[in-house]
């Protein structure tokens, strides 16, 4: 077998840094400062990807019932505080000079914080495995929310929110391949040490966090959108454009499924595997729909050419119930592969849909506001839709026909939603 020279990998890289450095940077993202957000993207995708290759086989390689038991009681106590903080972050955030920047910073020492803490308890099986991984989690959905806040801020005048959010969701997938790669290259020596590569990763994430502009950090000419910020969630729902409210309902149907499904299913395949084949090959094959999904999502959202995002997010949910309705009543490898695929490209195009509405729909002063608090709600969705996932017996038939009916009702909110409602005065032009 002929291996490839060394200046040839050389050549390689340098050619691949380039076209990652003249994509992040196009449209004059370089000087609005956009493209160093993209930057913390990849970073901070990439040390997620390697803490979860790091603990797929070995947070959930306990005995099932022990193992949801844990997932259950430290969901509850590291996602509770978060819903009901969640609603605060953003109004808190905007009273100190500063506070997006650090916000966001935080997010990512805290979780290298974790990965170093969890590498010493993969070591000496400490009891502190499942509170720091799940911490992780709740760290990486803060991060999340306070990103939100920042996109807006750093919108370069010739690109829409909505290519700009596809565009850093792209360059999170190279990220997400770069950090699985260095994770299992190092967890053949011990998932330790690419844990400990995850902390490494997080800590170059948290110094490019707390270098962002300034711009992050400046609320001049901003206006909350809902008569002041102590506003109540479902204040803040009415006071939003009749179709943003619609498709906002309809994604918090993405982000139930999504929790669900990423903690029903590593539970599930291993007590109804599907008859021939191993749980972990279906497992893989599911996350590698998901995936796929989610990447044609980022991609599809960045042509120009798209039907309505109202039209396009009621296609998602319409395929989604259905999907998740023929493995309530056909459970196989098929029809979950099929689920995965469409939960990805659900989740991904059905928030860029919201992203191009609330550019739409909603004043330039009250934008940033919006987008923020929209994905503060999204976000306590998921949580939602990961509790259901843990609760429920692991049950195929059952399992899929609950969440079918949450994905129902989020559908039936929506649609409600859209027979009375007020607009948000001044909406972008």
């Amino acid at each position: 077998m002929t291996s490839i020279p060394a200046s040839r990998i050389g050549q390689g890289t340098r050619a691949g840094a380039r076209r990652y450095q003249a994509f992040a940077q196009a449209d004059g993202a370089d000087a609005s400062g956009l493209a160093r957000l993209i930057q913390l993207h990849t970073v901070n995708v990439a040390g997620d990807a390697a803490l979860t290759v790091s603990l797929a086989g070995t947070v959930f390689a306990l005995p099932t019932d022990e193992a949801r038991s844990k997932v259950a009681l430290f969901l509850a106590l590291t996602m509770a505080p978060f819903v009901l903080l969640a609603p605060l972050i953003g109004p808190l955030l905007d009273r100190f000079r500063h506070g997006r920047r650090w916000a966001i910073g935080t997010t990512l020492a805290t979780r290298a914080f974790l990965s170093w803490v969890l590498a010493g308890a993969l070591v000496t099986n400490s009891a502190w495995l499942f509170p720091a991984a799940l911490g992780a989690l709740v760290a990486s959905k803060s991060y999340a929310v306070t990103r939100a806040a920042a996109v807006p801020r750093l919108l370069p005048d010739g690109i829409t929110l909505v290519k700009a959010n596809a565009r850093v969701n792209i360059v999170g997938l190279l990220g997400m391949i770069a950090g699985g790669a260095i994770a299992g290259a190092l967890a053949k020596i011990g998932p330790e040490w690419s844990l400990r590569a995850a902390f490494l990763i997080y800590v170059v994430g948290t110094v490019l966090a707390i270098r962002l502009p300034a711009r992050v950090d400046s609320d001049r000419g901003e206006a909350d959108f809902a008569e002041g910020e102590s506003a109540t969630p479902a204040r803040r729902m009415r006071a939003l454009p009749v179709l943003v409210r619609y498709v906002l309902w309809v994604c918090t149907g993405a982000r139930m499924l999504s929790g669900f499904l990423t903690l029903f299913m590593a539970f599930l395949m291993r007590v109804h595997p599907i008859a021939g084949m191993s749980g972990s090959l279906v497992l893989g094959l599911f996350a590698g729909a998901a995936g796929l999904g989610n990447a044609s999502g980022s991609f599809i959202g960045n042509r120009r050419h798209l039907p309505p995002p109202e039209v396009i997010a009621t296609i998602l949910i319409a395929l989604a119930g259905a999907a998740t309705l023929a493995v309530t009543f056909f459970y196989s490898v098929w029809t979950l592969v099929a689920v995965g695929l469409i939960a990805g490209l659900f989740s991904q195009l059905g928030k860029l849909s919201l992203d191009a509405l609330i550019q739409r729909e909603v004043a330039d002063r009250q934008r940033a506001r919006v987008f923020a608090w929209s994905e503060t709600l999204l976000q306590t969705f998921w949580v939602v839709g990961g509790a259901v996932g843990i609760a429920i017996p692991l049950n195929p038939t059952l399992g899929f026909g609950v969440i079918t009916g949450l994905v129902a009702v989020a559908l039936l909110a929506a649609l409600r939603s859209r027979a009375t409602g007020t607009r948000l005065p001044g909406p972008a032009g």
